[in-house]
């Protein structure tokens, strides 16, 4: 089937997917690090403090991950995902009011748990069990939401602080969410039970089996990748996070630097689609080892970077990892670990890679607060990327080894 026979195909699946990844972008770090200033200032934060903050709010919406991502194996995107939109509307209404003491944790939580997590999660599972010769493509589309979200998102609404309070704003992130709403519902009004999906595509994973979560849990392989999964949202957040601090140490505008993050949504588009067709034709083995590569090189080369012109080369590096990253891992726990019980094992997977979204924030907020400016820790996380590169390759090679 050609690339457009498949589009027109299977479009309502693919723009809800699109939809849901794109929305879930008001509670990704890069959306609310562009209200950091603000936020720190109402609450008399330091940069350390806020990313502790930060870091416990994300790790709690983590912890109960576990529990909550699992729902993806019992409830239709249809249902599940209004829910999850309805709460994350109802945290960006939160947000306008300025929170201050204890409201602002339970705001940060909600925003990561529906929107960085729930969200994320069930887009994901839906294109995990819908596909299965074409995963890689329908992810890369569904995906490209992301992406859309990365440039839209920081670009337009750093631009509107200029004329707008910024507390109206989060108004109308819930307002964009109460739109999107009523489509994303008519689109899924055909779609299946998981339950039935499963019984349709069952795909079966290593030793031809469907693993559980505590079966997963106790394999070798899971631990040998879960480095490689966890290292880019945190140090990627890291990154996104103290935009306000690295334009300061650099001496660049802020609005400059966050001009030339198309470059690297521009390269991670390319890197999703390049990497949904490398997926459908090789399979994600092969590929996990490689797609952090280009990680190691931006944070080895970034801090040599003085000029705002040659930031938008550097990122389009960093993008090509983002980009790999919402592909080739999430097609792996299909491939490897089996379909039946995918929401649960995703919903284990994508605990940790929160967890790194919290780490990062909080890992790099202490170092700055001690005097070790971003660009200064880089080099120690490029050096974090070659390791968790080789362990997953020695991994995934003893794995195919015994197959």
């Amino acid at each position: 089937m050609s690339f457009t026979a498949f589009l027109r195909a299977n479009a309502p699946y693919l723009l809800a997917g699109f939809l849901l990844s794109f929305l879930s972008g008001f509670g990704q770090t890069y959306f609310i690090s562009t209200f950091a200033a603000e936020l720190r200032g109402l609450n008399g934060l330091s940069h350390g403090e806020w990313g502790a903050l930060y870091a416990s709010c994300t790790m709690a919406s983590a912890v109960v991950m576990l529990w909550s991502g699992a729902l993806t194996d019992r409830f239709r995107v249809r249902h599940l995902g209004t829910v999850v939109l309805v709460a994350l509307a109802l945290a960006c209404l939160a947000m306008a009011l300025g929170p201050r003491g204890w409201a602002l944790p339970a705001v940060i939580f909600a925003l990561r748990l529906f929107g960085q997590g729930m969200v994320v999660q069930t887009a994901g599972v839906a294109m995990s069990r819908w596909y299965v010769a074409q995963r890689g493509r329908a992810m890369a589309v569904a995906a490209l939401g992301f992406s859309v979200g990365e440039v839209v998102m920081p670009l337009g609404f750093v631009g509107l602080k200029q004329v707008l309070p910024w507390q109206s704003l989060w108004v109308v992130a819930a307002g964009v969410i109460a739109l999107c709403l009523p489509v994303i519902w008519r689109l899924l009004r055909l779609e299946r039970t998981p339950a039935a999906v499963s019984a349709a595509n069952d795909v079966a994973g290593m030793g031809g089996r469907h693993w559980t979560r505590g079966e997963m849990l106790r394999h070798p392989l899971f631990w040998c990748v879960l480095p490689a999964l966890v290292g880019p949202p945190c140090f990627i957040t890291a990154f996104f996070f103290q935009q306000v601090h690295l334009a300061e140490v650099k001496g660049w505008s802020h609005l400059g630097l966050v001009a030339t993050f198309p470059a690297y949504t521009a390269a991670s588009v390319v890197a999703m689609f390049t990497g949904g067709w490398a997926v459908d034709r090789w399979g994600s083995g092969p590929l996990m080892p490689l797609y952090i590569l280009p990680l190691a090189v931006f944070f080895a080369v970034f801090p040599m970077v003085d000029h705002l012109p040659m930031v938008a080369a550097a990122l389009a590096v960093m993008g090509l990892t983002a980009g790999s990253q919402l592909t080739v891992p999430m097609a792996f726990w299909a491939e490897f670990y089996g379909t039946r019980h995918l929401g649960a094992v995703r919903a284990t997977v994508g605990s940790a890679m929160v967890f790194g979204t919290a780490a990062g924030p909080a890992l790099s907020g202490y170092m700055i607060d001690r005097g070790v400016e971003l660009p200064a820790q880089m080099p120690l996380w490029s050096a974090y990327f070659v390791a968790a590169s080789a362990l997953v390759g020695l991994g995934v090679w003893r794995q195919r080894r015994r197959r």
